[in-house]
């Protein structure tokens, strides 16, 4: 028996207030807790003891959050039910020496990010955004969001063969952005931060800054049934993950305890103390359930009866090229999240899992698709695999189906955000 659907195409409209707030990983969780908080979950430290109470809490590192709720009459050896996402997305980053230039054009030096789509990022207007690390041991959000920067592409005077023969584009000579004329100038970037923040001179002492779109969120197609915007991949997942998990806290007694983990640093391979390949997630749980006076015994009752979906976005059917696709699996967009399937375990998911996520779907009234590579082509993966090898947990990967994944700029179906928070619902509802 399905239930009434909980969002709707509210939802969506609030996803690209979301991902127009949320430039870097720092300002998704930012924007994430902010509005955990609204829903009356607290900010824990992790250097501080924890107590034995009730209600939601969550815990902040770097570009990561850690959330969940504690309903009451839960016990030591009570399970979870965990949403996994990723806050990072790939994209052009600063690096430490950032003032460069050449031939009288003032450029930003960029290490290239994860798997980016490198022409996606050419001729755009770009801005800066990420975390200043001050002298007095503070951090600092900064969003430049306006025209600042851009990687020129060659004409095609100068490049005849470039529509015949594709585009070659060097990561180390092609995609430093300008930003001004005149000679680099060592300090000039993080000084112009600072005059931008009202900081004073010189009291920057760190950054992890990155370029993005300025382009805002949009809808597209004749009747609006597309969805075009930076990020999606994967603060689609991270925006439904706080929806749900702010509605489930609202929604009564449960008999387990429902968390969002959403990681840094998937799109390199989450190896590090924010990634899913880390220990914050384990410590986390460890905590809570230690925090209500369990036992290592308790702790290995309550894994042994979580289940994570792992929510990530997937390959919808290109049009173009629809022979890249598995012949009898075709995501379509507005088809409702897809189940995503590898033997080989790129995908963590399984029979069970596959039962799990039907049911959860069946339960929201939502459509639900599946994904499987193309045998001839090598898989993605995600955190799913890593979060069910590190802590013995079942897991189950999922998403939304897109076109341009790991472009500056991605497209999916307007209602798939929405389908994909009321599954999300209906699972951390058990």
């Amino acid at each position: 028996m399905s239930s009434p659907a909980r969002f709707d195409r509210g939802h969506t409209d609030d996803l690209m207030t979301f991902l127009t707030a949320s430039p870097s990983p720092y300002h998704a969780v930012a924007n994430a807790a902010e509005r955990l908080e609204k829903a009356g979950f607290r900010q824990l430290s992790e250097s501080d003891a924890w107590d034995s109470g009730t209600g939601g809490r969550f815990v902040l590192r770097g570009g990561a959050l850690i959330a969940w709720y504690v309903p009451e009459g839960a016990a030591a050896h009570t399970p979870f039910r965990i949403i996994g996402a990723h806050t990072d997305s790939p994209n052009l980053r600063v690096k430490p020496v950032p003032d460069t230039g050449s031939q009288g054009w003032r450029q930003v030096a960029v290490e290239i990010y994860g798997g980016t789509l490198l022409n996606t990022w050419l001729d755009r207007d770009l801005g800066l955004a990420g975390r200043l690390s001050l002298r007095d041991g503070t951090d600092r959000l900064v969003n430049i969001d306006r025209p600042l920067l851009r990687v020129p592409q060659l004409a095609v005077h100068l490049d005849r063969s470039v529509n015949t023969d594709g585009l070659k584009l060097d990561k180390q000579r092609h995609m430093q952005p300008i930003w001004g004329l005149g000679e680099a100038r060592e300090g000039d970037l993080i000084a112009f931060l600072e005059e931008e923040e009202g900081l004073p001179q010189g009291s920057v002492a760190g950054w992890d800054l990155m370029v993005h779109s300025i382009e805002p969120p949009a809808y597209l197609g004749r009747d609006r049934e597309l969805l075009a915007g930076p990020r999606m991949d994967n603060l689609v997942s991270v925006h439904a993950g706080v929806a749900a998990l702010a509605a489930v806290s609202a929604s009564g007694k449960l008999d387990h305890i429902p968390v969002l983990a959403a990681f840094d640093h998937e799109e390199n391979g989450s190896q590090s103390d924010t990634g899913a390949d880390g220990p914050l997630l384990g410590n986390v749980l460890e905590r809570s359930v230690f925090s209500r006076g369990g036992t290592y015994e308790d702790k290995a009752r309550a894994f042994a009866g979580t289940i994570c979906l792992s929510s990530d976005t997937g390959h919808a059917v290109h049009p173009n090229y629809a022979e890249r696709h598995d012949p009898s699996h075709h995501p379509r967009a507005n088809g409702g999240p897809i189940l995503k399937v590898n033997v080989n375990q790129r995908y963590a998911t399984d029979g069970s899992g596959r039962a799990v996520f039907a049911a959860a779907c069946e339960r929201a009234g939502v459509p639900w698709q599946t994904f499987v590579s193309n045998n001839s082509m090598p898989c993605g993966t995600t955190i799913g695999p890593i979060t069910a090898a590190r802590h013995g947990i079942q897991t189950v990967d999922i998403g939304v189906a897109i076109l341009s994944m790991h472009s500056a700029r991605e497209l999916c179906g307007s209602d798939d955000p929405f389908l994909l928070a009321n599954a999300l619902l209906s699972f951390l509802e058990g």
